[in-house]
């Protein structure tokens, strides 16, 4: 099965050829996902990255082969600011902001992203969830490389990364460094050689003890934030591996960065293909936490919205597609996904898989995941006249392994609108008012919206069409 995907290091789609590793029998493939900073729960813009990371080991699994995941937790040495490493530790931020340990605010923020993947069906059978601070020690070893290399250099607040030094610095995302170069100004840090340069070691502020320091043979500090997926990576998946995913926001700095130190720390490449997610937008802005306009999975629940609802939202467009949340487009993804749960749940059991379509499938998700044409075919197979019921299940069930949408599912409940549950109190007053004109009006309007009033002996009922 031949699965094509798209590269930002390249800028092309291309055929996916992993590297030939033992894994009982079958091809392994090791990919690393950018994980968050547990400083703050994930916003759902966040939360489209690990769907995208889910859906692609859903596809590589069902491809026959074995995978190895990583999703990093950085819980140390992100900075504020991520363009030049200034600012302060996100954790010691949050550590002011609680009034708790940097310590216990990472595992309490660790542990609502896991609820936060359980509730989204986010496969982590087998993946590995590295903390930045378990692997210091992995980190110092990487710098010292670099330092003895001559890719580093101190300053008077830490180690700096050279990128001038590396001759490939940018080519991820065709990055215009020389234009950075000669155009902007280094920033905060004068002594910074380029405005590229990144920190690989800060030290700790003079007469500030800190939650989370460590002693290195330059002095008592923490890590830089790209140096650690560098070293856990290479820890848990080997100095190359396949697959390496993030936001595209990663794209200029952090990913760049990784590179430059990775390679430049062993001399040879390190990631096959870099694959990078779109952003969810809100308002016509990226979500974030910074802007203070960012929603989580808990909101959505809240307001009624189950959470394979906001993945079927994601997955109505391709990972690499921009995708603008509004509660109007919400909605229609939850009465979509309600609409499809439910007639799967009527189904009878016991059907057999339809090869064919089950194919279709795949050469719709080995085309770099093409998730809008998969659950068009999902309801598609539902019109089929050529298919018993059961087989429609038992297909549907199995595409469904690509997608983890949780069909089949009882529970599931469509979400009604605001401004259909506003018509339908004005229709139940003009009934009240014995006014059947007015009535059937908006009857008809509510209708034409995609929704149908049924009158029952306990009053109005409103379903979907």
């Amino acid at each position: 099965m031949d699965i094509y995907l798209h590269d930002t290091l390249s800028g092309k789609k291309e055929k996916f050829i992993p590297a030939r590793r033992s894994f009982p029998g079958r091809p392994e493939i090791g990919m690393y996902h950018c994980g968050p900073t547990v400083y703050n729960y994930a916003h759902i813009g966040n939360l489209r990255a690990y769907i995208f990371a889910d859906t692609l080991k859903r596809l590589m699994k069902s491809a026959g082969y074995g995978v190895k995941q990583v999703i990093n937790i950085t819980d140390v040495g992100h900075l504020t600011s991520d363009a030049d490493d200034t600012g302060e530790d996100k954790m010691e931020k949050a550590r002011r902001r609680e009034h708790k340990s940097a310590w216990d605010i990472a595992e309490f923020y660790t542990q609502a992203f896991f609820k936060d993947l359980a509730s989204l069906n986010i496969d982590t059978e087998g993946t590995q969830f590295p903390r930045a601070t378990q692997y210091v020690k992995e980190q110092i070893n990487i710098i010292k490389t670099l330092d003895k290399k001559g890719f580093a250099y101190r300053t008077s607040d830490g180690l700096y990364f050279d990128t001038a030094k590396f001759p490939g610095y940018g080519k991820l995302g065709n990055i215009d460094i020389k234009g950075l170069r000669e155009g902007e100004r280094i920033g905060v840090n004068k002594e910074r050689r380029n405005p590229t340069d990144f920190a690989l070691w800060k030290f700790s502020p003079e007469k500030e003890k800190r939650d989370m320091e460590w002693l290195s043979p330059w002095g008592v500090g923490f890590p830089g934030w790209h140096i650690e997926c560098s070293a856990m990576s290479r820890a848990l998946l080997g100095e190359a591996f396949d697959i390496h995913t993030g936001g595209i926001d990663h794209i200029p700095t952090h990913h760049n960065n990784e590179i430059a130190q990775s390679e430049g720390s062993q001399g040879k490449p390190f990631v096959r293909y870099w694959m990078h997610s779109a952003f969810v937008t809100i308002g016509g802005g990226k979500m974030a936490k910074s802007a203070d306009n960012f929603i989580t999975l808990q909101s959505l629940r809240e307001k009624g919205y189950s959470p394979p609802t906001y993945r079927y939202f994601l997955l109505g467009a391709r990972y690499s597609t921009q995708i603008n949340f509004t509660w109007e487009a919400l909605d229609g993804a939850a009465n979509a996904y309600g609409k499809l749960n439910a007639a799967v749940c009527e189904l009878p059991d016991g059907g057999k898989i339809n090869k064919e379509l089950w194919n279709g499938a795949l050469s719709f998700m080995t085309d770099d995941l093409d998730t809008p044409k998969t659950l068009a075919l999902c309801r598609n197979i539902l019109k089929d006249d050529k298919l018993s019921p059961a087989d429609k299940k038992a297909t549907i069930m199995k595409i469904d392994e690509l997608l983890g949408l949780k069909l089949g599912e009882k529970g599931n409940k469509v979400i009604i609108p605001e401004d259909i549950l506003k018509l339908a109190d004005e229709r139940k007053n003009a009934r009240h008012k014995k006014d059947w004109k007015k009535s059937d009006e908006l009857r008809d309007k509510i209708v034409k919206l995609g929704f149908e009033v049924k009158d029952t002996p306990l009053g109005q009922k409103i379903v979907a069409k």
